[in-house]
């Protein structure tokens, strides 16, 4: 099919691991189509610009996208650049995905000075992160620990660490990599410790629902395998109607003959009550990779997850909570 000459406006937030994600973007657009004259616009979102308060009790739709969805609608951008983590799992009104990358690592690392292991951190050490996921599985290993509420963006964070505001902190580990920092890594975590939030490490392409041109430019951009196991991750979410306030986790890994393996947590903010239940199916399609996860989400609500959720979302804090700004 032959397509027209196109001017895209591209847009991103304008932190440094937004930029990396969007360059990347654009020169994998600029290589499959030399036609396209591509402008990068830089936007603002709520969670850029509320740096006071956790993420937590700002709410959690869509922090970081909103304002970048509201530039597709009304016309001042054709395509928004997102971390797939960040997008609710509602489809947002008159939008849609047209490509989600290979994305990288999706596990979690430690940052903390000379190579020092989580258990290795001495007693009552501060350790960072804004993520409720994050929080409650490190309360988990290491109840002892003070968790402290680590917002701003990945540089910031492991200035933090370097400074000794902190003395360690939990990142995502692809954030660390696209950035060259990953030499900052003490350690990092397999899913048997810390289960990563869904989509964690992949980037997502989000346009108009009605710009069919342009998901056939985007379409060499998808990876297969990235959409199949992020497609379960988030739908095991959406089905628990987790995000930002509830302490989910989920990682999909596609085997060899379509097979998917799928884990998921639950957990209390406290660490202290878990639910992680696992799951396989053969996968061909987005639509057996969603019944996957919405088939463990089920499982997991009635293993008990359905109560840890509706103590979180009544507001009920434990008692024995980890001092530190936990949110």
């Amino acid at each position: 099919m032959s397509l027209p000459e196109r001017r895209l406006r591209v847009g991103t937030r304008s932190s440094r691991l937004a930029l990396w994600q969007t360059d990347h973007v654009v020169e994998r657009l600029e290589r499959a189509w030399p036609d396209l004259v591509i402008e990068r616009v830089t936007m603002s979102t709520l969670g850029d610009r509320d740096t006071a308060r956790p993420l937590s009790r700002i709410g959690d739709k869509g922090l970081f996208t909103k304002d970048l969805e509201d530039g597709l609608r009304g016309g001042t951008i054709d395509l928004a650049v997102h971390s797939l983590k960040d997008l609710p799992t509602e489809p947002p009104v008159g939008l849609r995905l047209g490509a989600i990358l290979a994305r990288e690592d999706p596990r979690d690392a430690l940052v903390a000075p000379a190579g020092v292991r989580l258990a290795a951190l001495p007693h009552a050490a501060r350790i960072g992160t804004s993520s409720l996921r994050r929080q409650a599985q490190i309360a988990a290993l290491r109840p002892d620990l003070q968790i402290v509420d680590l917002r701003g963006n990945v540089p910031t964070r492991v200035e933090k660490v370097r400074s000794a505001d902190i003395n360690a902190a939990v990142l995502a580990l692809a954030g660390l990599r696209r950035l060259n920092l990953e030499s900052e890594v003490a350690e990092i975590f397999d899913a048997d410790r810390l289960i990563p939030a869904p989509g964690q490490g992949a980037v997502a392409v989000q346009i108009r629902a009605n710009d069919e041109a342009l998901a056939l430019r985007l379409a060499p951009l998808s990876d297969e395998t990235t959409v199949l196991e992020t497609t379960a991750e988030r739908a095991l979410l959406g089905f628990l109607e987790g995000g930002c306030q509830v302490p989910v986790g989920a990682l999909a890994r596609r085997g060899s003959a379509h097979d998917l393996h799928l884990i998921g947590l639950v957990a209390s903010l406290d660490g202290r009550s878990t639910i992680r239940r696992e799951a396989r199916a053969v996968v061909t399609c987005t639509e057996d990779a969603s019944a996957l996860g919405e088939a463990l989400a089920r499982d997991m609500l009635d293993a008990g997850a359905r109560e840890i959720l509706a103590v979180i979302r009544q507001g009920v804090l434990p008692a024995s909570r980890p001092t530190g700004d936990l949110s």
